[in-house]
């Protein structure tokens, strides 16, 4: 199965000629020598001192033909372990099948270079190739040359959906009709998908009735790892899915909001050989809200994520009361305590303008909602309940609370026949004392809820005893006396709670257990409503795809074969449907590439037969000629040195000609090993209390300033924070350490209030990451003071500076805030000292904050304004760090331009009023300073 190929073979009968340039090398003429002919000493200079050999030294002659024989070797293109070339031989076409869909995400790249390897191993057969990916759309297939099914697989890419292989059997027996004695190989993930393999065995007949030779690769074991969402009694969950046991046990996965910032995270691990495992995604529902993906850490593939919509966070209830106008007291009503109860977790709607009870129902079944609730609706007129009924019997959840209407009405739209009448309180039962909850039934939705004690019933309807209503009954009283009751009738419910709304029977809507029973409710609704006409239910609407998830994960733009979907889409993703968010994002859906419940199955390897199973890990091969170039290249620079040092001429060095056999090799080691070993190029090195220390910045508070790699520009900023740190101790309570140079990409930025950046435009632009770092830090409450530099050049309305590009070009990817120049009344002008401006080595540059909100009208003028919090962001073009820059003996660096005589001492001011209003934040706004400020400025 191992072995050696090559690429040119007919190159090899060039080895043939070793023998006759052996013959060749081994005559070496001697050099002529000259010899001084005197009259005297005519014998003693007759014989040279030194011999030429007539013949060349066997060692010399033994190195030219090893270094032509590796130049032959190189030339003929070996190969070693030429696997991939496929099943069979001669000059068959040959089929590279590969597994693209979503499980073959995790080892992508070891898959397509083992089938490049394989096409190229076709090609050095002269074999037509064919390559077709397993995920893609069936068409027909021709063999083509190796290049040309290299470009074709340079143009394979992981697909976010699972592969549909067996639509592809019919393509390929056509394949093996027309290329008789044709082999192929199945780059495979060993993943059959959510249902059984129906693929392995078609795919083995075929092989067997055309005589194909089949080889498949795959991994040892399918790495890839899946998620669904699970959701049970109202708790949201993650189930993690393997197709077989694969040494990845344990993991971690995240829920993200839709800027891709984690909410939480969640350990998972698999017990003794499982397949799945579910993870509780257990968080404040607020938070659980706010949730837009689900994923496996570290898993790149579209399978492992679970985008969110709105489906699965809150649904549209409708809330419908049947008192009258003049009951429905805003505070008293019970739509008030079931809107207050509900409002967290759905999306509340009453109708407007409605004309009655069967009115107000109407609207609420247009307007599409999943829960209709009824808070002591009585008797409906036939055509409503007959809706009404088509609504629950199609999907819709009815939720019903009882009242004095529902009491006297007599309605089928309840889950259990009710007592009526023959009582003395019209079917109600009255007590003295009023009644608690019973615990929860283990099989009761409402189950693992604790029922406070101090919950009482003082009135219920009742219900009628038959053989149903245990099964029917999800909370009843210690008495064991029905309180909620339920039935599903087509594919919804109807509920029953057996008490009212609002106070008057109970005060179980004061509870949070109120709550949180009707969070249980809601969260087993997912239909809409019939139509008004009563008629068939109209196509629901089209939604156009939005954002789509690439096979590794990653949402992008949707790609052009992206077909919009309806709006009760509820399958798997397909190439028509890639998994992403479809509609407007106030009210889309999200389409996954699994469904919850799915998991995954392995393929039926067994079914192969006769295949040769091979790994992927096996299957590389590794190209031989750069090597033996390499050392042909080697040989014949020695062979190069040896006839220089055989001819004498580098005894013509001096010193360095002296050398011979080991000392020369000593002298050559010791120089590579001395280029080896030398330092990275000088760099200026930071004092040891500039460098960023977690323990040292976590303790004192310093400035930062990032390291852009001009020494120019970053000893400026050293030495002008080191002044401004100088300033901020001797006139402020502040008495910060030593500024810090930073590198974003790799430096914890947490430690540091404000983080000086001078732009450097012949420096490349940060790494992403940096800019990652840099947004995260201005999120959670830094503040980046952006300096251009470019004060003196900057016009406004002229072309902008390089300095000025630069920044835009650096931004251009960070969520930056609405800029305005710094008004006379912002809080940053009377931090600490009052100021106008804030110069620094120039003084014509403006300087920017994030806008204010603006004054509301008739509000009180007050001589300080300032946002809800510091502004993440500060541009200037002023080059402050110039400004403050000081030496050792406290001389300043650098003049200042301009006309001002006290710039350098406003600069100052403007940096000690930057630094105490990022460590501050507002409070010079607050109404307690305006005294002192009014008088400050003399108002």
């Amino acid at each position: 199965m191992f072995g050696l190929t090559f690429a040119a073979p007919l190159a090899l009968a060039a080895l043939i000629g070793l023998p006759a340039l052996w013959f060749l090398l081994r005559v070496t003429p001697p050099r002529a020598r000259r010899i001084d002919f005197p009259p005297l000493k005519l014998v003693a200079d007759l014989l040279p001192q030194r011999q030429t050999p007539a013949r060349t030294p066997l060692w010399l002659l033994i190195l030219r033909l090893a270094a032509a024989a590796a130049l032959i070797l190189a030339v003929s293109g070996p190969v070693w372990n030429p696997q991939g070339v496929g099943a069979g031989g001669g000059r068959s076409a040959l089929l590279v099948l590969l597994d693209n869909g979503t499980s073959a995400a995790h080892d992508w790249r070891a898959r397509t270079r083992v089938a490049a390897d394989t096409v190229e191993g076709a090609a050095r057969d002269g074999r037509p190739v064919a390559v077709l990916g397993l995920a893609e759309p069936a068409v027909a297939l021709e063999a083509r040359s190796p290049a040309a099914a290299l470009e074709r697989l340079r143009a394979l890419g992981v697909r976010p959906h699972l592969a549909r292989r067996e639509a592809h059997l019919p393509t390929i027996g056509a394949f093996l009709e027309k290329n008789p004695g044709a082999g192929f190989v199945w780059i495979s993930d060993g993943v059959a998908g959510v249902e059984a393999d129906s693929f392995t065995g078609p795919l083995a007949e075929l092989a067997a009735r055309h005589d194909a030779a089949l080889t498949l690769l795959r991994a040892d074991a399918p790495p890839a790892l899946a998620l669904t969402a699970t959701e049970s009694a109202g708790k949201l969950g993650a189930k993690v899915l393997r197709a077989v046991p694969n040494g990845r046990e344990t993991g971690t996965v995240r829920a993200l909001d839709q800027r891709g910032l984690p909410l939480a995270e969640h350990d998972f691990a698999f017990t003794g050989n499982a397949l799945e495992t579910e993870v509780p995604v257990e968080m404040p529902l607020e938070l659980r809200n706010g949730i837009s993906r689900l994923e496996v850490a570290g898993e790149r593939s579209a399978g492992a994520v679970v985008l969110m919509d709105e489906r699965g966070k809150r649904r549209r209830v409708g809330l419908v009361f049947g008192g009258t106008s003049d009951q429905a007291q805003p505070l008293l009503a019970p739509t008030y305590y079931l809107g207050k109860a509900l409002a967290p977790f759905a999306d509340v709607q009453e109708p407007r303008g409605a004309k009655g009870t069967a009115d107000s129902i109407g609207q609420l079944l247009d307007a599409q909602v999943s829960v209709l609730v009824l808070a002591d609706v009585g008797a409906m007129d036939e055509r409503t309940a007959a809706r009404v009924g088509k609504f629950v019997e199609e999907g819709g959840l009815l939720l019903r609370f009882a009242g004095p209407r529902l009491a006297a009405g007599n309605d089928p739209l309840v889950p259990v026949r009710l007592r009526r009448g023959g009582r003395s309180l019209g079917g109600t039962l009255s007590w003295d004392n009023p009644k608690t909850l019973a615990p929860f039934a283990p099989d009761s939705p409402f189950a693992g809820l604790a029922p406070p004690a101090d919950i009482g019933v003082r009135r219920q309807i009742l219900a009628e005893p038959d053989g149903d209503l245990p099964s029917r009954t999800w909370a009843s009283l210690q008495d064991g006396t029905p309180i909620v009751t339920a039935e599903t009738r087509g594919q919804g419910r109807v509920v029953l709670f057996h008490v009212t709304a609002d106070t008057t029977w109970s005060n179980l809507p004061l509870s949070g257990l109120f709550i949180d029973m009707l969070r249980r409710v809601v969260a087993l609704a997912g239909s809409t409503a019939p139509p008004a006409d009563g008629g068939p239910r109209p196509p629901a609407a089209i939604l156009a795809p939005r954002l789509a998830l690439d096979g590794f994960g990653a949402l992008g733009s949707p790609p052009a074969s992206a077909k919009a979907v309806s709006a009760d889409y509820g399958d798997r993703a397909t190439e028509e449907h890639p998994p992403g968010f479809y509609g407007p994002a106030d009210g889309g859906i999200a389409v996954n590439a699994l469904r919850a419940g799915d998991s995954l199955k392995p393929l039926d390897l067994a079914r192969l037969g006769a295949a040769r199973v091979g790994t992927l890990a096996g299957a590389e091969t590794l190209d031989l000629r750069p090597a033996l170039f390499t050392f042909a290249l080697m040989l014949l620079a020695l062979d190069t040195l040896a006839g220089l040092w055989l001819g004498g001429f580098l005894a013509r060095l001096g010193g360095l000609g002296r050398l011979r056999g080991r000392a020369a090799a000593l002298a050559l080691a010791v120089a590579l090993g001395a280029a080896a070993l030398a330092p990275p190029p000088a760099r200026a090195e930071e004092p040891p209390a500039n460098r960023p220390n977690g323990i040292e910045s976590a303790l004192v508070t310093r400035l930062a300033y990032v390291i852009t790699g001009d020494a120019a520009v970053d000893e400026a900023s050293r030495a002008g924070l080191t002044g401004l740190t100088q300033m901020l101790a001797a006139r402020t309570a502040l008495e910060p350490g030593e500024p810090a140079g930073i590198d974003p990409t790799k430096d914890e930025l947490a430690f540091y209030p404000l983080i000086y950046w001078p732009i450097a435009p012949s420096r490349p632009q940060p790494a992403e990451a940096a800019i990652r770092r840099i947004d995260a830090f201005m999120r959670n409450g830094g503040t980046v003071l952006f300096d251009t530099r470019d004060g003196l050049v900057a016009r406004p309305g002229a072309a902008p500076t390089p300095e000025a590009l630069y920044l835009r070009k650096m931004l251009a990817t960070l969520e930056v805030p609405e800029l305005e120049p710094v008004p006379p009344d912002h809080v940053l002008t009377k931090a600490f000292y009052l100021v106008d401006s804030f110069p620094g080595r120039f003084g014509g540059g403006q300087t920017w904050v994030e806008a204010l909100p603006p004054a509301g009208e008739g509000a009180e003028r007050r001589p300080a304004r300032a946002g809800d919090g510091v502004s993440p962001i500060i541009i200037t073009g002023n080059d402050l760090a110039a400004a403050w820059a000081i030496g050792r003996r406290g001389e300043p660096l650098y003049p200042v331009v301009g006309g001002d005589q006290r710039q350098r001492e406003m600069a100052f001011r403007g940096g000690v009023n930057i630094v105490m209003y990022t460590l501050t934040g507002n409070y010079k706004a607050d109404q307690v300073h305006v005294p002192a400020l009014l008088e400050r400025l003399g108002q």
